[in-house]
């Protein structure tokens, strides 16, 4: 069995229970906030596979939001372990600077930052030069689930492995990435949030192939994120999570009426979700759709035809 923090901790001194209770309370709470905050932006916006990102500025902007919702809980044990190294300096009279801990996170959140950025460029690339050969009534559906079944095999992989200790064990990563004062800590946020994305990445591209804007599939890759890096036993959560992928990827592909919580991309419940039952949009719904036309920049969602990112129906 292995901890989702290294064993042996009886080095480092323990943080006043003020201050573990302050963090940890700070993270759930800023969690809370995000997720709440991401359900307002994405709200009427689930089309499905290949649903539409919208502008730059508001994809990054739902995006930090739902990384902070989705990441928070689990990376709570490394924000924790930071901290007890930096009240270990200063109890040894080292001179720590203030907010060394925010700056951690922060740094965190600039590498999904620069992830989501290039997301959004393959995105969008894809769309422009697929045209309609991943349509949802042609390859879509294999595309979808073919990326699903694609992140079930790299969670059997050395990359994830390496990536998934460094991120079980916040002892190991903080002593030997170990830089002073506060571009210090931020480095280290970066540096961690690299590990991280190396964990996760294939459990993210997940999320764009079930629809990035369904609040269920956010829930869900999250619960599958926080299970893999929090619970003790690392194997048996890994390989049950491989499993579960394996098959809900398959049932995509061959079966996606069948797969629960999925919209269709152009089905009528995505027609319900996007507000467009009656040639209206909702006033939450994607951004640059025109009103009956349905052929605005941000949508990709064209008349006589809903086109989801490339996947129609």
């Amino acid at each position: 069995m292995e901890s989702a923090t290294v064993r042996d901790t009886r080095g480092v001194p323990p943080l006043p229970a003020l201050i573990q209770i302050g963090l940890i309370g700070l993270l759930l709470v800023a969690a809370a906030v995000a997720w709440a905050l991401s359900n307002s932006q994405m709200s009427g916006m689930d089309a499905g596979p290949g649903t539409a990102l919208g502008s730059l500025g508001f994809f990054i902007g739902t995006w930090v939001l739902m990384m902070a919702a989705m990441m928070f809980p689990s990376i709570a044990p490394m924000v924790m372990m930071f901290a007890r190294l930096q009240e270990g300096r200063r109890e040894r009279g080292a001179n720590v600077p203030a907010g060394v801990t925010v700056l951690f996170v922060g740094g965190y959140l600039v590498s999904w930052t620069a992830a989501g950025l290039f997301a959004y460029g393959v995105f969008e690339l894809g769309r422009a030069v697929s045209g309609d050969v991943f349509a949802w009534d042609n390859a879509g559906p294999y595309l979808a689930g073919g990326i699903v079944v694609g992140a079930a095999i790299y969670q059997l992989t050395p990359l994830k492995d390496v990536c998934l200790r460094h991120c079980r064990s916040p002892l190991m990563f903080l002593m030997s990435h170990a830089k002073p004062g506060r571009i210090g800590a931020l480095r280290m946020g970066i540096e961690h949030g690299g590990y991280c994305l190396g964990c996760c990445w294939m459990l993210m591209a997940a999320l764009f192939a079930l629809g990035v804007m369904s609040i269920g599939w956010m829930a869900f890759i999250a619960a599958l994120i926080a299970i893999e890096k929090l619970l003790p036993w690392r194997t048996i959560a890994n390989r049950g999570i491989t499993l579960l992928l394996l098959v809900l990827g398959l049932s995509v592909a061959f079966t996606p009426e069948n797969v629960p919580g999925l919209t269709l991309p152009g089905s009528p419940e995505a027609m319900k979700a996007m507000g467009m039952e009656s040639g209206e949009m909702k006033p939450g719904s994607m951004p640059g759709m025109k009103s009956g036309g349905m052929n605005g920049e941000g949508s990709g969602m064209k008349s006589g035809g809903m086109k989801s990112d490339g996947m129609q129906r």
